[in-house]
């Protein structure tokens, strides 16, 4: 294992995945001895299978990658997420009740998959791109609150992903809270994930994980 691999979930959530792209990344992900892997839906029983055994934790998504479906969709996604035996789920957080102002629908739709995914760990992403400093902080309340373990930067699907600035700001006030930052987005390389850990990043998502620990070397 090089000194990145654990840290890396290595991502595949494009719509056209196949059922040989995920037997690829969850080789990969073996062979390299990742932190984990990061599939859709339909594919965790599949990773869960090719994984079982090694370590490498099976990550899903809910309400991805826009988050703004019923909170009841998402409820049900991860579920789903847990009786397939996912290990985490990164769920969208509604980001038009969040910045139409209605907090308290954000939050109870946290503790919803929260419970609903017990006792998979639940990372929310929050698109920071789309967010101000004070949104971002807003954020970070609402989902410790809600009882979820990560905050996570970004889909991937957005205009942009992680920054270094994103990162150190979500950690400082999710400082002491037990809740951990996830990097994701635009994350391709061992520097940028160097600089990712440096910031305060306890994780990282990324679709170049295998490259990514060939070159820790």
């Amino acid at each position: 294992m090089t000194k990145l691999a654990r840290y890396l979930e290595h991502t595949l959530l494009k719509p056209e995945a196949t059922v040989d792209d995920i037997i690829n990344l969850c080789t990969e992900a073996k062979e390299h001895s990742l932190g984990g892997v990061c599939v859709n839906p339909c594919y965790v029983a599949l990773a869960r299978h090719l994984l079982a055994g090694t370590g490498v934790k099976v990550v899903t998504v809910a309400g991805f990658p826009l988050g703004a479906t019923f909170a009841e969709v998402k409820e049900l996604e991860a579920m789903m997420a847990a009786e397939n035996h996912a290990d985490e789920i990164d769920m969208v957080m509604n980001l038009a009740a969040f910045k139409t102002g209605d907090y308290q629908a954000v939050e109870a739709e946290i503790r919803r998959v929260v419970a609903a995914g017990a006792p998979c760990a639940v990372k929310v992403i929050i698109e920071a791109c789309l967010l101000s400093d004070e949104e971002k902080i807003k954020a970070c309340r609402l989902i410790i609150a809600a009882g979820a373990k990560f905050v996570k930067t970004s889909t991937g699907f957005a205009k942009s992903g992680a920054t270094a600035s994103d990162v150190r700001l979500l950690k400082k006030e999710c400082a002491g809270t037990g809740v951990g930052v996830k990097a994701a987005g635009g994350i391709r390389d061992a520097a940028a994930v160097r600089e990712m850990l440096e910031a305060g990043a306890d994780r990282i998502g990324t679709s170049a994980g295998a490259r990514i620990a060939m070159e820790d070397v």
